[in-house]
C-alpha cells in the first residue's frame, strides 16, 4: 500500500541573528563537537555497543554537520549508532546491489572499476528470454515425439501438466520468497538457506548443484546425440561389428566424444566466460526459430504435407537406413528383380531363395510419415503403446499375418525400441525439459527491479513454453504417424529427426537450431553450478567445501570448475540421456519441493518480516507444490528419489554436527519457536506422573573473579547424568548491580556456555546478577525454566570451604539453599569432592555405585545410578543398595522384601541389610561435639568482637568528622549522646577502654572453655560418627557413594553443627553425592 510523506520544514528559532554571529556559533558548536566525538570514542550514552547498520557509515559522516542545529540535541549521544532518518534515506536511496556472477567477473576483468553501474536489465531481457532459454532445450527436440507416440496424446497431456503445474506453483512460492526483501545472486540457494536455515539451505544448495551439473551432463549427451545422429553419422569411432552391439558401440562413442566436449568447454568457461554470456542471445535464437519452424511446418501440412514416406512389413516398421527401395522387388523390362529389402530377409538374391516367414506371408506396403494436421491421425495417437526393451515398433490398424515365433530378428532391418517404456519411466525422462525457472531469480543482481521483474518474467516464461510444450503435444499427435513417433531415431525416415520432418522449410533448421541451443545450454550450466558451489563454500556452512570457495584473482572459481567438470563426467560415462535425465529430474524436484515449504512455513508463522511484494500466493498453493513435486519424484523413480533423499539427509546432519553455525532469521528458527510454544502451552504446569519423572536439572555453579567456572567437573557430571535428555539449566550468580555488571554477566554467560560446549551439556545457561549472593541463589531456584519446562532438581557442589568465614558461598548460603529447595518441593543433589569426579572422557571398567539408602524419600536414590549407568563412564559399574536395619529389625525379611522391590522396579542391583544396633556413646563423639560447639561458640565471640570494634571505629569517624565542623553543632551533638560517648578522646582514655574490651573477651573465652555439649547435637554427631563407620567399612572403595542426606535443623542457631555433621558423615569418601529427594514419588513399579 503506498504511503504518502508531507515534509514539513522547522524553522530555527535564531533565523534573525546576523551571519556573523552564526558563523560564530557554528565555529564554537564544531569545538564542541570535537569534544563530544573525543568522549564518545571513550565511551558514550549507556555504554552499550550498538550493532552497526549494514547502509550506514558512521565514520563517512560528517558530524559537524550533523550537530550544526540544537533541533536533535537531545539525541546527540546516539547519533553515532542511531542516524537521522534523513541519512538513513539518503544512503538507501544511494544504495546499489552489486551485481553478480558473469557480470562482475566482466566488471573485474575489464577495468576494475570501484564504482559498479546500475543495473539496467529490464523483465524481459533479464528474466523472460534467460527462463526462455533454460526450460526450452534438449528433450523438446530429442524426445518430445518419442514421449507423444508412446504415452499417446492424452497421457502425455497429463505428464507435461502435472510437470507445468509443479513449476508454475514452485514459480508462485520463489516470486513471493523472491520480493520478500533484496535477493542477491545465489538464487535458489540463497533464498531457501534464508527462508529455512543453513542446514536446509546447504543440503538443498548441494542437491540444486548436483542437479545443474548433471544438467550439463544432459545437454552435453544431448549435443553428441545430435551430431552422431543426425549431423555425421560416419564420425563415430566405435563401430557395430556385429548385429545387437548398436547400442553399446553409441554409447562408447557417447563417452569418447563426451569427454572431449567437456574438457573444451571447461578450458572456455575457464578462459572467457564473458563470451559464453554474450553468445546466449544466439543460442536463444536458435531456440526460437527453431519452434518458429515447427508451428510454420504444422501450418504447412494442413495444405501441402511434406513427403516422407514410411516402408512397412505387414503391420511393422522397417528401418530405411539399410535399403532404398520399399518393395520386395522391382519390375523392369518386363524383368523381375529382388531388391536390396528382399536380399536382407532371404538367404539369396533367387525369387526362390528361403525367406523369412514374416516376409513371406506380409506384403510390403508405404505409408505417409507426416500426414497432415487434417488426416485425422489424432484420433490413432490419442492412446498409449507402451513396450518391452527390443520389441519391433507396429502400426496398430495394419492388417498382419503373424509368422513363426522362433524366428531371430537380431539382423533384420525392423524398427525396435532400444528401452522398456511405462509412464512413471517417462515423467522422468520428460521433466528436465520444465526445469530452468530460477534462471530470472538467479540474475536478481543485474535487474532493474528485481521485485517486479522476477513474478512477472518466471510467470510469463512458465505460460509460454507450457502452451509450447501442450500444443507441441496435440500438434504432433495430430500431424505425425504413430510409427514415427515411437521411433526414437528416426531410423524409418531416413536417419531424420523426428520433429525436423515436420519442420518448414527444411528439418536442418532444427538439427543446427538444437545443436547449438543443447551446446549452449551445456556452457551454461558449466558457467552457473561453479558460481553456485562457490557461492555455498563463501557461506562456511559446510566445511570441506570451503576450498571450493577460492578462485581466480578475479574471483573466477577456479576449483570449483574443476570439481564440476568431474562430477559432469559421471553424468557422461553414465552415457544414456534417457539415463542422467531422472537422476537430475530428481535434485531439481527436491529443490523445488523446499521452495514450495519455504513459502509454506514463512506464511503459516506470519512471521514480521513475511511481506512479500508479490500477493498471489498462498499458503494451500505452496503445500500443493511441495505435495506435488513430492509425488513426482517417487512417481519418476522411487530409488533415485530414496538416494537422492539420503544424499540430502546425510549433507543436512553434517551440516548440524559440523557446520558454522548462521543465525540468518531463517524459518525453521521460527517454526521452532511456534512449536516450542505449543508445547509449552499443552505441558501441564503441574508435576508430571512417576513415569515420565527425570532430573530437570539445575546446576549451580561457581564462578572466580576471571569469570570462570571454579569446578568444571559438575558439569561433566550433569552430561553423564543427563545424557541429553530432559532440561538442564546451568546458572549461577554475580554479585554486584547489574548497570555495573552486564558485561562480566555476557563474559561469564559466553565462559559457560564455552565450557558447556566442551563437556557436550545440551541446555541453558542462565547469569543472574544480585546485590547478595544469597538472593540470587533464591532468584535462580524460585523462577529458572518456563511454564511446564521448570527444573525439579538442583545440583550444587559441596562448599569445601565453608569453615572460611570471607568465602562468599559460606555455610549459611548452602544451608539456605537446602531449605529454600525443600520449600520449592524439589529434589537436591550435592557432589563433595566434585573436583574427584570423572570427566566424560574416562571409563571406569569395573568398580561399584554403592547407594546407602536410610530413609525413603520418593526413590530418587534408586533411579540416579539407573541413569548415570546409562552412560560410557559409569556403564560398566555395578549397582549396589544397603540398607541400614535397627535393633528391632528383621534383617533377613528386610532383605528379601528389598530384593522382590528392586525386582519389581526392574532394576538389576545387590542388596545388602547392614545391622547398626544401639550401643554407648564413644568418648570420641563427646569430645568432637564439644570440640564443634566449642569452636562454634568462639567463632560467635570472635564475630562479636569484630563487629564491635568495626563500630567503635565508625564512632570514632563521626566523632572526629563532627568535631571539625561547627562549635553549635558539636555542642548539641555532645548533649545528644549518652555520658560513656564523649567528643575528645585522651590516651588514658584509650587504654582503659581497650583493656575493658579484652577483660570482656577473656571472660567470654574462659565460659567456653566451661561449657557442656548439648545432648541433641551428641546424638546427633553419634549417628554421624556412627553411620560413616559403616559406610567407610563398606564402600570406601567404591568409585561413588550415593547417600541420604539428611535436612537441616528447624532451630537456625544450629546450622553450622548441621555442616559439621554432614562432613563427619562422608569423612574419608572419594565420591560421594548426598541425596535428597522432593518429598514425591519418582519411581514405580507399575509399566
Amino acid at each position: 500500500m503506498p504511503t504518502s510523506f508531507t515534509v514539513v520544514p522547522v524553522e530555527a528559532q535564531g533565523e534573525e541573528r546576523e551571519p556573523a554571529e552564526r558563523d560564530g556559533q557554528r565555529q564554537e558548536e564544531e569545538e564542541e563537537g570535537e569534544e563530544e566525538d573525543d568522549e564518545r570514542e571513550r565511551g558514550s550514552g549507556d555504554g552499550v555497543a550498538r550493532e552497526s547498520s549494514p547502509f550506514i557509515n558512521s565514520a563517512e559522516m560528517d558530524r559537524g554537520n550533523m550537530y550544526e542545529g540544537k533541533n536533535m540535541a537531545l539525541f546527540e549521544e546516539e547519533m553515532d549508532s542511531n542516524p537521522m532518518v534523513s541519512s538513513l534515506l539518503n544512503k538507501l536511496a544511494n544504495y546499489t546491489n552489486l551485481t553478480q556472477g558473469v557480470v562482475e567477473h566482466e566488471a573485474d576483468e575489464d577495468s576494475k572499476r570501484k564504482e559498479v553501474k546500475v543495473p539496467r536489465m529490464g523483465t524481459f531481457i533479464g528474466v523472460y528470454l534467460p527462463c526462455l532459454q533454460n526450460i526450452l532445450g534438449v528433450i523438446l527436440f530429442l524426445r518430445l515425439t518419442w514421449i507423444v507416440g508412446t504415452a499417446g496424446v492424452l497421457e502425455s497431456f497429463i505428464i507435461v501438466f502435472m510437470c507445468c503445474a509443479c513449476t508454475m506453483l514452485t514459480a508462485i512460492s520463489m516470486s513471493a520468497i523472491a520480493t520478500n526483501g533484496v535477493v542477491p545472486a545465489g538464487g535458489s540457494y540463497y533464498m531457501i538457506s534464508r527462508s529455512l536455515g543453513p542446514e536446509f539451505g546447504g543440503a538443498v544448495g548441494l542437491c540444486f548443484y548436483l542437479g545443474t551439473t548433471f544438467a550439463g551432463a544432459m545437454y552435453i549427451l544431448g549435443t553428441i546425440e545430435i551430431l552422431l545422429t543426425y549431423i555425421s553419422p560416419s564420425a563415430a569411432i566405435f563401430k557395430a561389428e556385429e548385429v545387437g552391439e548398436e547400442t553399446e558401440a553409441m554409447l562408447n562413442n557417447m563417452r569418447v566424444y563426451g569427454t572431449c566436449i567437456i574438457i573444451l568447454m571447461a578450458i572456455v568457461v575457464f578462459v572467457g566466460v564473458k563470451y559464453v554470456n554474450k553468445l546466449a542471445l544466439v543460442f536463444l535464437a536458435c531456440v526460437i526459430l527453431s519452434i518458429i519452424a515447427i508451428y510454420a511446418g504444422v501450418i504447412k501440412t494442413a495444405f501441402d504435407p511434406p513427403d516422407f514416406p514410411i516402408c512397412l512389413l505387414g503391420n511393422r516398421t522397417l528401418s530405411k537406413r539399410s535399403f532404398d527401395v520399399c518393395a520386395k522387388f522391382t519390375e523392369s523390362n518386363n524383368e523381375t528383380k529382388t531388391t536390396t529389402l528382399w536380399r536382407l530377409f532371404c538367404d539369396s538374391s533367387l525369387l526362390n531363395a528361403t525367406c523369412d516367414d514374416y516376409f513371406s506371408l506380409n506384403n510390403v506396403t508405404e505409408i505417409q510419415g507426416i500426414p497432415g494436421i487434417m488426416s485425422g491421425v489424432l484420433a490413432d495417437n490419442l492412446w498409449s503403446a507402451y513396450s518391452e526393451k527390443g520389441s519391433i515398433v507396429e502400426k496398430k490398424d495394419q492388417p498382419s499375418v503373424a509368422g513363426s515365433e522362433d524366428t531371430k530378428m537380431g539382423g533384420l532391418p525392423y524398427v525396435f525400441t532400444d528401452i522398456m517404456t511405462y509412464f512413471t519411466m517417462l515423467v522422468g525422462i520428460y521433466f528436465p525439459s520444465v526445469t530452468g525457472i530460477m534462471a530470472g531469480s538467479n540474475r536478481s543482481g543485474d535487474l532493474k527491479d528485481a521485485q517486479k521483474s522476477i513474478p512477472t518474467g518466471t510467470i510469463l516464461a512458465i505460460s509460454t513454453t507450457s502452451f509450447i510444450y501442450l500444443s507441441c503435444i496435440v500438434l504432433f499427435g495430430a500431424c505425425i504417424e504413430g510409427v514415427i513417433l515411437r521411433d526414437k531415431f528416426g531410423e524409418a525416415v531416413d536417419g531424420n529427426l523426428v520433429v525436423g520432418t515436420l519442420a518448414w522449410p527444411s528439418p536442418w533448421v532444427i538439427v543446427i537450431g538444437s545443436f547449438f541451443s543443447t551446446c549452449g545450454a551445456g556452457l551454461q550450466s558449466l558457467t552457473g553450478a561453479p558460481r553456485l558451489l562457490q557461492a555455498i563454500a563463501r557461506d562456511g556452512i559446510v566445511p570441506f567445501l570451503q576450498v571450493f570457495g577460492h578462485g581466480k584473482a578475479n574471483g573466477e572459481p577456479t576449483w570449483a570448475l574443476l570439481l564440476t567438470a568431474g562430477i559432469c563426467e559421471i553424468g557422461i560415462l553414465i552415457a544414456s540421456l534417457d539415463s542422467v535425465a531422472p537422476i537430475l529430474s530428481m535434485f531439481f524436484l527436491m529443490c523445488y519441493m523446499f521452495v514450495n515449504l519455504a513459502c509454506a512455513v514463512q506464511t503459516l508463522l506470519r512471521t514480521p518480516n513475511w511481506r512479500p511484494r508479490f500477493k498471489y500466493y498462498h499458503w494451500t498453493l505452496s503445500f500443493l507444490g511441495m505435495s506435488l513435486c513430492l509425488a513426482l519424484m517417487f512417481i519418476c523413480s522411487w530409488y533415485y528419489a530414496l538416494i537422492a533423499m539420503l544424499i540430502a539427509g546425510c549433507i543436512y546432519k553434517y551440516i548440524e554436527y559440523r557446520g558454522a553455525e548462521k543465525e540468518w532469521g531463517d524459518g525453521i528458527r521460527g517454526l521452532s519457536l511456534n512449536a516450542a510454544r505449543y508445547a509449552l502451552l499443552r505441558v501441564e504446569d503441574g508435576p508430571p506422573h512417576t513415569k515420565n519423572w527425570r532430573p530437570q536439572l539445575l546446576v549451580l555453579l561457581n564462578l572466580d573473579s576471571e569469570q570462570l567456572v571454579k569446578h568444571p567437573r559438575l558439569l561433566s557430571f550433569t552430561s553423564q547424568l543427563k545424557a541429553g535428555k530432559g532440561l538442564t539449566i546451568v546458572g549461577s550468580v554475580l554479585q554486584g548491580i547489574y548497570l555495573d555488571k552486564c558485561t562480566e554477566a555476557q563474559k561469564a554467560e559466553e565462559n559457560v556456555k564455552a565450557l558447556m560446549g566442551v563437556e557436550k551439556t545440551k541446555g541453558f545457561c542462565q547469569i543472574v546478577v544480585s546485590p547478595h549472593f544469597r538472593d540470587g541463589i533464591s532468584y535462580l531456584i524460585q523462577s529458572a525454566g518456563l511454564g511446564g519446562m521448570k527444573h525439579n532438581t538442583v545440583l550444587m557442589a559441596w562448599p569445601q570451604s565453608w569453615k572460611q568465614t570471607e568465602n562468599r558461598f559460606s555455610w549459611k548460603n548452602f544451608v539456605d539453599t537446602v531449605r529454600e529447595t525443600t520449600a520449592a518441593q524439589q529434589a537436591l543433589l550435592v557432589a563433595k569432592n566434585i573436583d574427584l569426579f570423572p570427566t566424560n572422557q574416562e571409563r571406569f571398567t569395573e568398580g561399584n555405585i554403592d547407594v546407602w539408602w536410610i530413609v525413603h524419600d520418593g526413590g530418587m536414590l534408586m533411579l540416579l545410578p539407573f541413569l548415570l549407568r546409562q552412560h560410557k563412564v559409569w556403564r560398566k559399574c555395578k549397582m549396589r543398595i544397603f540398607t541400614v536395619a535397627q535393633m528391632d529389625d528383621n534383617s533377613i525379611q528386610m532383605k528379601k522384601d528389598l530384593q522382590m522391590f528392586l525386582y519389581h522396579l526392574r532394576l538389576n542391583a545387590e542388596v545388602e541389610v547392614v545391622e547398626m544396633f544401639e550401643n554407648d556413646i564413644s568418648a570420641f563423639t563427646y569430645e568432637k561435639t564439644l570440640m564443634m560447639e566449642q569452636r562454634s561458640q568462639m567463632l560467635k565471640q570472635m564475630q562479636l568482637s569484630k563487629n564491635e570494634r568495626e563500630r567503635e571505629a565508625q564512632l570514632i569517624h563521626d566523632r572526629n568528622t563532627a568535631s571539625h565542623s561547627a562549635p553549635a553543632i558539636k555542642a548539641s551533638v555532645a548533649a545528644a549522646v549518652p555520658e560513656k560517648v564523649q567528643m575528645t578522646w585522651t590516651k588514658e582514655k584509650f587504654v582503659a577502654e581497650k583493656h575493658k574490651n579484652k577483660d570482656s573477651n577473656v571472660s567470654g573465652f574462659k565460659d567456653i572453655f566451661n561449657m557442656k555439649p548439648n545432648q541433641s547435637n551428641v546424638r546427633r554427631m553419634h549417628t554421624a560418627v556412627k553411620l560413616n563407620g559403616v559406610v567407610l567399612n563398606k564402600s570406601q572403595h567404591a568409585q561413588l557413594v550415593l547417600l541420604n542426606m539428611p535436612g537441616p535443623p528447624k532451630n537456625r542457631k544450629g546450622d553450622e553443627n548441621y555442616m559439621e555433621f554432614l562432613e563427619v558423615l562422608t569423612e574419608g569418601l572419594d565420591r560421594v553425592l548426598l541425596v535428597r529427594g522432593s518429598g514425591r514419588e519418582v519411581i514405580t513399579i507399575y509399566s
